[in-house]
């Protein structure tokens, strides 16, 4: 599975809402190197999003995408400064986004980390670990530790 690096995980984002935080995400893709375009990426995300919401419950958001602009399979990790305006599945906002990103190409990859993912945050002590941590170290640890489960 992709490992998620500290460099990958975000704190106190300032985005209000599902637009500003899908910028967010793209924008650190390419500046990662996971993607080479980032306007592409965003259209990629934003039109996933107006399929049906990536918001879940709990104050988490999967994001998620198979694009051209994504060259190298990852996961970025946003906490938000405060709660992001996202249609969720309980109507809360999101606090924290799991985006996953792959290259078109990569079907099966994709859904097998959207999978996991969707596992881990029906995980209370998961998402607890998470929503607490203010160390990127121990959020892409605890990340990868469930991306790494059987």
């Amino acid at each position: 599975m992709s490992v998620v690096c500290d460099s990958h995980v975000l704190l106190d984002c300032p985005a209000k809402d599902t637009g500003e935080a899908l910028t967010l995400i793209a924008e650190k893709a390419v500046e990662l190197g996971m993607a080479d375009d980032a306007d592409a990426l965003r259209e990629a995300l934003a039109a996933r999003e107006a399929a049906g919401t990536t918001g879940m419950m709990g104050g988490f958001a999967i994001p998620h995408a198979k694009a051209d602009a994504v060259k190298q399979s990852g996961v970025i990790v946003v906490k938000f400064a405060g709660g992001v305006a996202w249609d969720s599945q309980d109507g809360q906002p999101i606090t924290c986004a799991i985006a996953l990103l792959n290259p078109a190409s990569e079907v099966s990859a994709h859904l097998a980390m959207l999978s996991k993912v969707a596992a881990l945050l029906m995980d209370e002590g998961f998402r607890s670990k998470i929503q607490a941590s203010s160390d990127p170290a121990e959020i892409a640890a605890a990340v990868n530790e469930g991306l790494d489960a059987e």
